[in-house]
């Protein structure tokens, strides 16, 4: 036996109730609930809606609240230079430089020669006689075509790493004056050995 069909104009009826009832839900996903900026509360004591952050928390991105941030355009080095600062610039330089800047420092790592744009030289008077702040400002934020290393590379290592490259463009750079007799001697001895070679009948 079959059920017995029900009016038109109940199923009308009962789709409008349906219709009214969900008409009524009012809450979008686009107007939540919240506070407009600056909006005052009555919910907090201070009738201020905007929170102070919590004491001794460091907002994420404020590297200025870091004791070891300095600006960029400064050139006071916030760690004191030792012998196991420098060990470990050079084993992060290694990893997260090398590839790129070369271990000289001088921009013929692996990555440029696979086509990628060639990093700057360490080496260039620019960058010798820039603040140690730059450095550290690059590494965190990146430059140019050089991603950022913030999230990767802790701020002590990125100072042991900015240390490392000072020791980089001090090697590279040192006034004859200030090598020894025998140092002076052996780097005669192999320009005198290149310019032979470059002069040899081929």
């Amino acid at each position: 036996m079959r059920p017995p069909r029900l009016p038109i104009r109940v199923l009308a009826l009962a789709g409008l109730v349906v219709c009214a009832a969900l008409s009524g839900c009012q809450q979008q996903m686009a107007n939540q609930p919240r506070y407009k900026p600056l909006a005052k509360s009555d919910y907090f004591d201070d009738g201020l809606s905007a929170r102070q952050p919590v004491a001794g928390t460091l907002p994420q991105g404020r590297m200025d609240l870091d004791p070891l941030y300095i600006p960029a355009a400064s050139n006071a080095f916030p760690l004191p230079m030792t012998p196991e600062l420098l060990a470990r610039g050079r084993e992060r330089y290694n990893i997260f430089c090398t590839p790129c800047h070369g271990q000289l420092g001088d921009g013929n790592g692996f990555i440029p020669t696979r086509g990628f744009r060639e990093p700057p030289t360490f080496h260039s008077d620019r960058l010798r006689n820039a603040p140690v702040g730059h450095f550290f400002d690059v590494m965190t934020n990146g430059f140019g075509a050089m991603p950022d290393y913030a999230s990767q590379i802790p701020p002590r290592d990125r100072w042991a790493i900015i240390a490392y490259i000072r020791a980089l463009q001090l090697s590279q750079n040192v006034p004859a004056a200030r090598l020894s007799a025998d140092d002076r001697a052996s780097l005669d001895r192999q320009a005198s050995q290149k310019s032979d070679e470059e002069n040899a009948p081929k």
